[in-house]
C-alpha cells in the first residue's frame, strides 16, 4: 500500500461543509462503533478490512444533507440515481475478496468513491470505472483531497474492463449486472478473486464470489444482496 494518510484540520473541514472540530471528533466516535457493533458485531473478521473502515471517512463521501446519517447501516443517496453502499456490504465484499497487500485491484462502479478509498488502504492499486462523468470527477476530487494517492479513476464503460492495466489480482463490480461480463473474468488474473451482484434487471440479486484457478473458473453464492444496475454505454 503507497498511500500516506494525511487528514488536516483544513481538509476536515473543507470536507464537512465547515462544522466545528468537536463534530468531527463525534464523527470519528461514531465511526468506531459502527466498525464495532454493525462490523465486527458480525461476521467481519479481516483486521485489514476493519482497520480500513475505521480509517476512511464515509461522511466524506456523502451529499451534505446525508451526512447525519452517514454511519447508519445503509445505503444513502448520492446523486444521479445511484447511492453509496451500506458499510456493511462495503466490508462484507472487500473482505471476501481475501487481499494481499501488493494486490492490484479493478472495481466497476466508482459511485461515491468510498468503496475504492476502503480499498485503497489494504491493496498497492485501485483502479476504478465509473460511467457517469459527474460522479467519476467528484470521487476524483475527494480522494484528492483525502490525499489517497493509490487510486486511478477512469470515466467509461465498465464493462470491458480496463485492458491496458489487466491482469487484476481482484475485481469488485459494485452494480447488479444480469450476467458476468466475460471480458471481466479474462482481465483477472490467476489465482484471481471477483466479487459480482448477478441476478434479473432490478430484481434480488446473488453476490456471487468467482475464483480463477489454473485456468478454470469456479463461482459461490455468497448471499441475496439488491444494488443499482450495471449502467452501460
Amino acid at each position: 500500500m503507497k498511500t500516506l494518510w494525511k487528514y488536516s484540520k483544513v481538509v476536515v473541514l473543507s470536507l464537512l461543509g465547515g462544522i466545528s472540530l468537536n463534530a468531527q471528533q463525534s464523527a470519528m466516535e461514531r465511526r468506531q462503533q459502527m466498525v464495532e457493533l454493525q462490523l465486527a458485531g458480525r461476521d467481519i473478521t479481516d483486521k485489514a478490512t476493519l482497520k480500513a473502515m475505521a480509517k476512511i471517512p464515509r461522511e466524506a463521501f456523502v451529499p451534505i444533507s446525508q451526512r447525519p446519517f452517514a454511519y447508519e447501516d445503509r445505503p444513502l443517496p448520492i446523486g444521479d440515481g445511484q447511492t453509496i453502499s451500506q458499510p456493511y456490504m462495503v466490508a462484507y465484499m472487500t473482505q471476501a475478496l481475501r487481499l494481499k497487500s501488493s494486490d492490484r485491484v479493478l472495481e466497476i462502479g466508482t459511485g461515491s468513491g468510498y468503496q475504492a478509498a476502503v480499498l485503497s488502504q489494504i491493496v498497492d492499486t485501485v483502479h476504478t470505472i465509473e460511467i457517469i462523468p459527474s460522479l467519476g470527477k467528484r470521487a476524483e476530487r475527494i480522494f484528492k483531497e483525502l490525499n489517497i494517492g493509490n487510486v486511478q479513476v477512469r470515466i467509461g464503460d465498465g464493462y470491458f474492463g480496463w485492458e491496458e492495466k489487466a491482469p487484476f489480482d481482484a475485481i469488485i463490480v459494485t452494480a447488479g449486472a444480469e450476467r458476468i461480463p466475460p471480458v471481466l473474468v479474462e482481465q483477472l488474473a490467476e489465482d484471481g478473486v471477483m466479487v459480482i451482484p448477478v441476478g434479473p434487471h432490478r430484481g434480488v440479486r446473488q453476490l456471487i464470489r468467482l475464483t480463477k484457478r489454473k485456468g478454470k473458473i469456479r463461482t459461490r453464492s455468497l448471499m441475496e444482496v439488491r444494488f443499482v444496475p450495471f449502467v452501460r454505454n
